[in-house]
């Protein structure tokens, strides 16, 4: 939140980090890439098989391969009462000794009109994508804020994974939105939450965009036409520069975290009463973008428009989409 900070604010060399959806994706980058920089980490996924294979991969990046230890746990982390635990298994490995930061990658995403798609479909990305995170952040925070945990110098991390998509919800996402959006408010309590504790907890909130990977390719499955129509120009990146670009910025102490000028650009836009990570620079653009707001919105609009125009009413667009 400093103008200039230079220091790493979130050191991992010999700290223990647990990751969840952490098999594949980004999730499995992140996990890597922080091996290379010294961590012990910890993995969740439910799939077995892509635990193992993810943890053959983290294990060979090891920065210190005579040190470093890592383990995988398997858990569906939509469950209810999930959390508590899968935190007791990680710390019990972890010979007693808190986790120091807990990433919550685990997501999906199942494009469709709400109106049109089952309410259960915005059930079940409520239970992955939002209470996955929530049921993970209300254990690990009990724990780190206990009135007998120790204070020590160096605070504990926790980090949500959203998406760009709860800055400026796209349509055609409508059962994925809700989930994501209410993730950002809880980051956005809790960041304010942390500050009572007299023990140091940092909340970080990444916003990743569209990425090549396996559930991208599951997404493009459901995903309506019109929404690609008007994400036909976002750049899609691979898991690795997701992954680097969100430590880099984890790294500079940053709350909000976007990857990508577009994603920038929606978190001026929808800054309000946030922390900023940098004064000068998140004023500024806020204040540019709300005259960007003036010609991308039109536009955004104008499509959805022309295309209901064209194309008739939305039940329509899933018969041709099934025959396609």
């Amino acid at each position: 939140m400093g103008v200039f900070p230079s220091k790493n604010q979130m050191p991992v060399d010999g700290k223990t980090i647990l990751l969840t959806g952490a098999s594949e994706g980004m999730g499995r980058s992140a996990a890597r890439q922080l091996a290379e920089k010294g961590a012990n980490v910890i993995i969740v996924s439910r799939n077995v098989g892509r635990l193992e294979e993810a943890l053959v991969e983290i294990k060979a990046a090891a920065r210190n391969p005579q040190t470093q230890r890592f383990h995988y746990i398997s858990a569906d982390v939509s469950k209810p009462d999930y959390a508590a635990p899968l935190l007791a298994e990680a710390v019990a490995w972890n010979h007693g000794n808190p986790i120091d930061i807990v990433w919550c990658v685990a997501g999906k995403s199942t494009p469709d009109l709400w109106v049109e798609a089952p309410l259960s479909s915005t059930r079940d990305h409520m239970d992955l994508n939002f209470w996955g995170s929530a049921e993970m952040a209300h254990a690990i925070l009990r724990e780190w804020c206990a009135p007998t945990a120790p204070v020590v110098p160096e605070p504990k991390h926790l980090i949500f994974t959203a998406s760009v998509l709860a800055l400026f919800p796209v349509v055609g996402y409508g059962p994925y939105n809700p989930s994501k959006g209410a993730l950002k408010a809880l980051a956005d309590t809790l960041v304010q939450e942390v500050e009572m504790y007299p023990q140091k907890v940092k909340v970080h909130i990444v916003y990743p965009g569209s990425i090549r990977s396996p559930g991208f390719e599951r997404e493009n499955q459901t995903k309506p036409e019109i929404t690609k129509i008007i994400e036909d120009s976002d750049p899609v990146l691979s898991p690795d520069t997701v992954a680097t670009k969100a430590i880099s910025a984890l790294e500079k102490g940053h709350f909000s975290i976007t990857i990508g000028f577009i994603g920038d650009i929606f978190r001026w836009s929808a800054l309000g009463g946030l922390p900023r990570n940098n004064w000068v620079i998140d004023t500024i653009m806020a204040w540019l973008c709300t005259f960007v707001w003036m010609f991308v919105l039109p536009d955004i609009f104008g499509k959805i428009r022309r295309y209901a125009k064209k194309n008739g009413h939305p039940i329509n667009y899933r018969k041709v989409e099934n025959v396609a």
